[in-house]
């Protein structure tokens, strides 16, 4: 699978939603030893934890207001060596898709999709290494 500055490299990634993305992020480092990896505007934040562990923090809001607000608490991103067969499979296979696959700056390819539980499903690969600055991306760790 190629690498991209712009991805974390795990190939699971839980994505959790907060209604603040920076506080959130700073409480989870603070409290949890996560560490931030890649700022994405004031709406998502990459952390990684030692041992390889990673996670997202998105803008969105909690668990107890999700339903209500119409958003999804929490999300997983999955890594996928070709998307499109992926997708193709998926839907074949009885996936409610969201979105079909498109490309991003950030170089990746991404779709997304709800199992049958509806949680929520977003599949990316990689396209291109891209430096996060090129996007709008600060990247703090290197």
């Amino acid at each position: 699978m190629l690498q991209n500055r712009s991805m974390l490299t795990s190939v699971v990634i839980p994505q959790l939603a907060y209604g603040e993305v920076a506080p959130a992020a700073a409480w989870l480092c603070r409290a949890f030893g996560f560490r931030e990896r890649l700022r994405i505007g004031t709406h998502r934040v990459q952390l990684t934890f030692p041992g390889g562990g990673s996670l997202v923090v998105t803008e969105g809001g909690s668990a107890a207001t999700a339903g209500a607000a119409g958003y999804a608490s929490h999300r997983v991103m999955v890594r996928v060596a070709d998307i499109d067969s992926h997708y193709h499979h998926a839907a074949a296979h009885g996936a409610k898709i969201l979105s079909a696959p498109r490309d991003y700056p950030y170089g990746e390819r991404q779709y997304s999709a709800l199992d049958p539980g509806g949680h929520r499903w977003d599949f990316s690969q990689t396209l291109a290494d891209v430096d996060p600055s090129e996007w709008g991306g600060e990247l703090l760790e290197r």
